[in-house]
């Protein structure tokens, strides 16, 4: 399905085909710099374990006039290459570069494109079928900004207008390389690419947002020009806005007055989700649009392209029509500025290898992260006729235990999800705030006016909101994590109900006889019970004859970026070292008194607390100046903080919850391969004993602190070796394909008389 329309393949590589010569006059070829004009065959072939077959290449047109005649052998490697393997190749044919004899602003400049692209058209027709892919001119409004700020080398580039001047020539040389082509090939497709970017005010003066407002509009005129929606003088028409490309980087969001960047891996709340700037195009022009360029520099390529997958999935589903995403670079390469600068930004790195030096070598995560995203839409590629869980859950989807969010963002493969989150008591009136944060998944948050009684009146003031999405959702799958949303079930008429027993209700704090009579009620009325702990599962196998233990498992491609030891939050930064860590709710189950005792024995060492501060008072909280605690701060951050910590804690105090729980960071702590030190957790200790240190009292985890930061390097390599080899048998993937196995399996034992009991 993906694969239809203008491309071979909806996934798609780019390799860098910049040919201008940069402000200090140093002639650029980045595809021979990278050895990619020498290696095109081996570069394609690479491709095929991912299953691309469409690229997109440049010629470079600086490259191949010279004295007014074209010489096309520097591409002849490529063409020949890609009719071997069947790949299709978009081809961009000013790519930042034009000969040096010629004034961009010249007269001539434009007649002179044109006669370049019919060249190459005549060049290339005899390989590219009947209806090939070209670019004329690449980034329009990238370039003539580059040339506004002196980036490239050229004739008359102190001209005085041009960021202004060099568009509008662009734009014309772009439409008539169109009509050159269009009379070489009449069929050929025109995709026209510039940066997609968000800029906003960096305070609330009114001024400041008209002055966001107009930079922001500024990424959109050279599509109009093209479109003849301005500047009709320029001769541009509907015909010649054919295919749009949005090249979209991390930093494509900033502030417009300090340049301010909205930072993707601190998750500035301030940026704006990517479908939704693939909507505003998409409703602003109704074209075709490819991801032309998408990418991230060193560690998190993975989730960055996993992410990028996930917003052009929900763009789909919002009406865009998304015709792929490439890649981009497919191959590293060097610095425009600094040759000896790698970006460390493709699929494949290139280094300097014995027999090789321009050995091409994969990057584990980002390959991971891409076949994650590619299962992904495959499967979200048709949203409609799929069956509905709701879920009843007393943790927020944005909250510190991950494992909901990771159940149901993965299993929305198969389900559409509705994520109902404990209501919220006390609003002057009724409402319900929605968000839909990932593909097919709606979160539900109801502010309810009446008072709270009881650990339960939440989800009783819930009832009436309920009754609404039963309307919508017959008879669908009822998933509870608490068995306080219990009431609720006979709403909706459930076709199936699961629990997922995560903590031990009879935990102190807890309203204990109200919970176990309602988890003893919900356990009767489940079809399915899932435990996180073997604990869990033990106790409640006595009272179910089908519960199933799946224990929370690891996003390792989302904490690769804590391997990299370069990597850090700037809230931390300040702080010195070394740095003994925890993330995660902070809150009657974290024992203050250990955490004290730990400052109190060492005040070189900083503990560093990331999480809400909840269900206790701040003020109960031991105080140091060494004891750090640096708020709540969503999943993509962690991270950052991770990857600057000596050690990790689990300082959970080992009371009734704590005994039978097994706490989802301690798989995260580890994809981040630092040594952990917990207390006597027992359900750890059985899973995890050989790579955590525990700590039976007071003395000994603190003992076991100090080991740990006195580890050799040779043991601390061993204990990662080991913590790799643990996280890498967990998948969030297949876990939640076991469970929707099970839950069709239980769907047919349900329907055959007998089976049930």
């Amino acid at each position: 399905m993906l694969n239809d329309g203008p491309f071979l393949t909806y996934w798609q590589s780019g390799y860098e085909g910049a040919d201008h010569i940069n402000h200090n006059g140093m002639p650029l070829d980045m595809n021979t710099a990278n050895g990619h004009q020498q290696r095109a065959l081996e570069d394609y072939r690479l491709l095929k374990q991912f299953g691309i077959r469409t690229v997109r290449e440049s010629i470079g047109w600086r490259l191949v006039e010279k004295d007014g005649q074209f010489d096309f052998s520097i591409i002849e490697a490529r063409v020949h290459a890609a009719k071997e393997l069947g790949i299709q190749i978009c081809w961009s044919l000013l790519h930042y570069g034009w000969p040096q004899d010629l004034d961009v602003y010249s007269d001539q400049f434009v007649p002179r494109f044109a006669r370049y692209c019919r060249a190459a058209a005549e060049f290339l027709q005899p390989f590219g079928g009947p209806a090939p892919v070209f670019s004329p001119v690449n980034e329009i409004s990238f370039t003539s900004w580059g040339m506004s700020v002196g980036m490239f080398r050229h004739a008359n580039m102190d001209h005085e207008r041009a960021r202004r001047d060099a568009k509008r020539q662009l734009v014309k040389a772009a439409i008539a390389g169109c009509d050159a082509i269009w009379d070489v090939i009449p069929g050929a497709r025109m995709l026209h690419c510039d940066p997609l970017v968000h800029i906003i005010a960096h305070d609330n003066d009114p001024a400041s947002h008209v002055h966001a407002e107009g930079m922001q509009e500024l990424q959109f005129e050279a599509f109009d020009m093209l479109a003849g929606r301005r500047d009709p003088e320029l001769g541009g028409a509907p015909r010649y806005l054919d295919l749009m490309g949005v090249n979209y980087y991390d930093t494509n969001q900033w502030e417009a007055a300090t340049g301010h960047r909205l930072w993707w891996h601190l998750d500035d709340a301030r940026r704006r989700p990517l479908h939704q700037m693939l909507v505003e195009v998409h409703e602003r022009y109704g074209r075709p649009l490819l991801l032309a360029e998408t990418g991230h520099v060193g560690s998190g390529r993975g989730i960055w392209i996993r992410e990028v997958a996930e917003q052009a999935m929900m763009a789909r589903h919002r009406g865009a029509d998304i015709a792929g995403i490439c890649l981009y670079p497919g191959i590293d390469r060097p610095d425009w500025v600094n040759p000896d600068h790698w970006h460390h930004s493709g699929m494949w790195d290139v280094a300097a290898q014995a027999d090789d030096p321009q050995a091409r070598v994969l990057v584990p995560a980002y390959a991971q992260g891409l076949r994650q995203a590619q299962l992904l839409t495959d499967h979200f590629s048709d949203p409609t006729a799929i069956p509905t869980i709701v879920v009843f859950s007393h943790i927020r989807w944005q909250g510190v235990n991950t494992r909901p969010r990771q159940i149901f963002g993965n299993i929305a493969r198969y389900y559409k999800i509705m994520y109902v989150e404990e209501p919220v008591a006390g609003a002057a009136i009724d409402y319900t705030e929605t968000s839909h944060p990932s593909p097919n998944v709606t979160v539900l948050r109801y502010h309810v006016t009446g008072p709270v009684q009881d650990a339960g009146a939440p989800w009783a003031l819930a009832q009436p909101f309920v009754r609404d999405l039963a309307e919508d959702n017959r008879h669908p799958i009822v998933w509870l994590t608490t068995p306080m949303a219990l009431p609720l079930l006979a709403s909706l008429a459930p076709g199936l109900v699961v629990y997922d027993c995560m903590v031990e209700p009879a935990a102190p704090g807890k309203a204990q006889p109200a919970a176990i009579d309602q988890e003893a009620a919900l356990l009767a009325a489940a079809d399915l019970v899932f435990t996180n702990s073997p604990g869990l599962h033990d106790t409640r196998a006595n009272s179910h004859h089908r519960v199933h233990y799946f224990a929370s498992s690891v996003d390792t491609v989302h904490f690769e970026p804590a391997l990299d030891r370069s990597n850090g939050h700037p809230l931390q930064a300040p702080i010195g070292g070394p740095r003994l860590g925890f993330y995660g709710a902070i809150d009657e189950h974290v024992d203050g008194d250990l955490l004290a005792a730990l400052a109190d024995a060492h005040p070189e060492w900083h503990i560093v607390l990331v999480g809400p501060i909840v269900n206790i008072a701040a003020s109960s909280l031991p105080q140091r100046g060494n004891i750090h605690y640096l708020g709540p701060h969503s999943y993509q951050a962690w991270p950052q903080f991770l990857a600057g910590w000596e050690v990790c804690l689990m300082p959970y105090a080992v009371d009734a919850a704590g005994r039978l729980s097994n706490p989802s960071n301690v798989l995260e702590y580890m994809a981040g391969e630092r040594p952990i030190v917990s207390t006597a957790n027992p359900e750890l200790k059985a899973l995890y004993g050989d790579v955590i240190s525990i700590g039976r009292d007071r003395k000994e985890f603190i003992a076991a602190c100090e080991h740990a930061l006195a580890l050799p390097q040779a043991q601390r390599h061993a204990l990662a070796a080991r913590m790799r080899a643990i996280v890498m048998q967990t998948s969030w993937v297949s876990m939640t394909d076991a469970m929707h196995t099970l839950i069709a399996v239980t769907q047919q034992q349900l329907a055959v008389p007998g089976m049930a009991a």
